[in-house]
Order: structure tokens, then sequence, then C-alpha cells
């Protein structure tokens, strides 16, 4: 069931998250007419240079530059993109780690956050909305808050009793978790690369990532997309202060990349519609008909 074009909303904790998670499959479905709306929650203020060929001593707003920077990679993966206005809470370094900074995003309550969220589901529509699993693919602060937030919103968009001021209800036909960076990824491609002849830059990792087979099969869908690997490499490159060009990102060659795991990977969560798992498309079930949320 579906409506012309479709629409899918992504929600991000920082901005350079919409380009290293799902961003093949976000050009991919963009090239087949889908709109494709990113939320990111926070403006990433806190977030270090982490590429060693910018010195940070040369960035006078770190906000401006990371603005300029989404402003670069939403134009070439074609979204459209909001700020929900939240302020980046940081990476809490040290043992036992500090508080966190007061009025972050982590610290907001969850309803609270959640509005402007709801706001934007039920502005926008989308059929189907990805985020983070309950790990926030990793235990930064804003990422669990991320979780939680979306978690909050995709069930209230639908519910007229919940915030009542922020527009008409409109149920989001699938939730899909972000599976991105799973260990059968790195094994396969590790593998690949020394059957190449080629250091692993997932070797290290490897040796202290313990399987766990249950959080793996909880995987239901895998979307070709290894056609717009290139188109996701170019928006991530233009989070310039993040990404290093020479660095961990772009150690596998594309064509290894290509033929060993040409896909991006996801968990479905929730569905209003029915459908047969495992999937190759984040629509299906909602390819025929309409879907009236």
């Amino acid at each position: 069931m579906s409506v012309e074009p479709l629409r899918l909303m992504h929600v991000h904790a920082h901005p350079d998250d919409e380009s290293s998670k799902g961003a093949a499959t976000t050009a991919k479905y963009v090239a087949e007419g889908v709109d494709v709306h990113v939320v990111t929650c926070t403006g990433g203020e806190r977030g270090d240079v982490l590429n060693p060929k910018i010195d940070p001593a040369t960035i006078e707003d770190i906000q401006a530059v990371r603005r300029a920077e989404m402003d670069a990679a939403r134009e070439i993966l074609g979204v459209k993109q909001d700020w929900l206005g939240f302020v980046d809470s940081g990476w809490p370094d040290g043992d036992p780690k500090p508080p966190l900074p007061e009025g972050c995003f982590a610290l907001v309550p969850v309803e609270e956050a959640a509005e402007p969220l709801v706001r934007l589901i039920r502005t926008f529509r989308p059929h189907v909305m990805t985020t983070y699993d309950e790990r926030g693919g990793y235990p930064h602060p804003d990422h669990i808050a991320c979780h939680l937030v979306s978690m909050e919103a995709f069930r209230a968009a639908a519910d007229p009793e919940r915030y009542p001021d922020a527009g008409e209800p409109w149920q989001v036909a699938k939730l899909y978790f972000h599976h991105t960076f799973n260990r059968p990824r790195a094994v396969a491609i590790s593998e690949a690369m020394e059957a190449a002849g080629l250091a692993s830059p997932y070797a290290d990792r490897l040796k202290e990532w313990e399987p766990d087979p249950a959080w793996d099969a909880r995987i239901t869908t895998r979307v070709p997309c290894a056609e717009w690997f290139e188109t996701r490499d170019r928006a991530l490159l233009a989070h310039a202060t993040q990404i290093d060009p020479d660095g961990f990102w772009f150690a596998v060659p594309m064509e290894v990349q290509q033929a060993t795991w040409p896909h991006e990977d996801y968990e479905l969560v929730e569905s209003h519609v029915p459908t047969e798992l495992p999937e190759t498309d984040l629509f299906a079930g909602l390819r025929d008909g309409v879907w009236e949320g």
C-alpha cells in the first residue's frame, strides 16, 4: 500500500550520522523517486575535530561549520533535512565519567524532546521511519537519547490524544533500526581483504568483538545498494571536520565492498502492513494500494 511518492524518514543524533549509516540506501531510494527526510536531533556542537588535516584552532564556530557540512551532505544525498534544535551532549570521557552538560539533548525529558519530532512526523507523514536500536548503535548519550525519543514519537504520532497541538495524527507504517556496523559484515570484509593480500582495518577490532548470534539474527532486511556506495562516501566526506579522507572509513577498496557486502542492513521493529522476512526493501508491503496512516 502506498501513495506516490513513497516517503522515508531517518532520525539521527548528529550531522554526519545520516552519511555514515544508511546513506547508500538513502541515495538508492532518492534515485527511485522516494521523498527522503533526515531529522538531525543535535547540532553536533561538542563533536571533536576528527580530521587530522584540519587544525581545530582555525575553527571559530564549530556549530556553523557543521551546519555547512550538513548542507553539503544533504545536497549530495538529495534529501530534505530538519534540525530538532537540541544541544550535543558530547562524549563523556573518564572513569568515572563526568556528568553530562546542563541543557544537553541527553538530559531533556523524553516526552519534551519528542514533541518537535512528532510534529515533523505528522507534517511529513513518512511511510517508513528509521532510527537506532536500544544500544544507540554505540553508547553515545545522544544516540541513546535518539532511540528513546524516536520510539516515543513513532508511537505518539499516531495517537490523537498525545501532543494534540502537534498536527493531525499519522501512523508510520514501518519502523526499522539501523544495523550498519554488524560483526558478520566486518568478518566478511576482513576475510575478503586478507584474501586479496590487503591489510584489514577490522583485524584488531575483531579480536575483541565477541560473536553474538542472537544480536546478528535481529537483522531482517538487507537493502541492495552497492551502486550508491560512492554517493555515500561523497556525502561522508562532506563532513570534513569529522572524516579523515585517508582514514578508516576508506581503507577498504570500493570493489571489495561492493563484491563482499553489497547491501545495508536493518531490523524491522514494527510493521502495520503484511511483509515476509527476510526483506530486501524497506517499502516491502507498501508498494501497492494506498496507505492512509
